[in-house]
């Protein structure tokens, strides 16, 4: 094709300089190779027959289809762009285009991925799976759920809990959070209750033996130890599963938590404070999920107050 022909002769030349003058890798050199030839048969679909033709916008298009339609993960489109602002550098450097239509493109190093997050009414059929008949262990099941999505806990810090960690008095429990952050998180009263009754019903029982295997935790396995990380997912898979719920993880329970909150009105840097994160940017994610189907079944500031 004759737009084809446009292309390559630039594109030959810059490849020349990225070879012999840059000094690329041959790997390095097949990664803009694949990224031009993106570009140039998207231009080429829209009827471009030039890189002079390409303006801000149109390059703009492009890096959103390889991110929306074309299903590239940020950091993969971040690459292709540093690919494409270096080829229209060189392309103005040599008189091929008058302007460098790369210079007001956002880097996708500051995309986010949007959180999964379950509806309030998803929320509560997931706790409420963990019930009399879904297996021995339902009650500790259920004050899990119940903190984790009262505290925006992960997985990893459900089972560091101590059960000195939890304060009956006034609903709150101790949180030993990434880089050894300690927060105290308060719970509402779904979560006090539940936690509550585990510790006056069951937990003496998994805590039968007399090694301290227990570690003094609050949350135990069949076998009186800590719960790790991959039992909490195990737990959460088979209540979502009886919940009928899919794609479910420990997860999207804290992100639901900052949501919700959020949607009802919460404060962000009290949420900040909450889920442990020392930049309040990572909290801003959650400002992002659209709010409007969320607002009208929120009462305050959660759905379990």
């Amino acid at each position: 094709m004759q737009a084809t022909n446009l292309f390559q002769q630039p594109l030959q030349a810059f490849f020349t300089y990225l070879r012999i003058e840059a000094g690329l890798a041959a790997a390095t050199l097949d990664a803009y190779g694949r990224d031009t030839a993106r570009l140039v048969r998207f231009l080429e679909a829209k009827g471009i027959d030039h890189f002079g033709a390409a303006t801000p916008r149109l390059l703009a298009d492009h890096v959103r289809d390889l991110h929306t339609r074309q299903g590239l993960q940020p950091a993969s489109v971040a690459r292709h762009l540093s690919t494409l602002r270096m080829c229209f550098r060189f392309l103005k450097a040599t008189g091929v285009v008058e302007e460098d239509a790369t210079r007001l493109l956002e880097s996708p190093s500051r995309w986010k991925r949007l959180p999964g997050v379950l509806t309030p009414n998803q929320m509560r059929k997931l706790v409420e799976a963990a019930c009399e008949g879904s297996g021995r262990l339902w009650i500790r099941d259920r004050a899990i759920v119940e903190c984790m999505y009262a505290g925006g806990l992960r997985a990893s810090e459900v089972g560091h809990i101590g059960l000195n960690d939890f304060d009956k008095k006034i609903g709150v429990l101790r949180v030993l959070g990434k880089g050894n952050r300690e927060r105290l998180v308060p719970i509402g009263k779904p979560a006090q209750h539940w936690t509550e009754k585990y510790i006056e019903t069951l937990r003496s029982e998994l805590a039968r033996f007399d090694d301290r295997r227990d570690k003094n935790r609050l949350f135990l396995s069949h076998g009186g130890r800590p719960l790790e990380r991959i039992a909490i997912w195990q737990i959460i898979q088979r209540l979502s599963k009886q919940a009928g719920l899919e794609h479910v993880h420990p997860h999207m329970l804290r992100h639901s938590f900052a949501t919700h909150l959020l949607v009802g009105g919460a404060d962000l840097r009290a949420v900040q404070e909450m889920l442990g994160h020392a930049d309040i940017s990572t909290t801003q994610i959650y400002t992002h999920v659209d709010r409007s189907h969320l607002q009208a079944v929120i009462e305050k500031h959660h759905p379990r107050p």
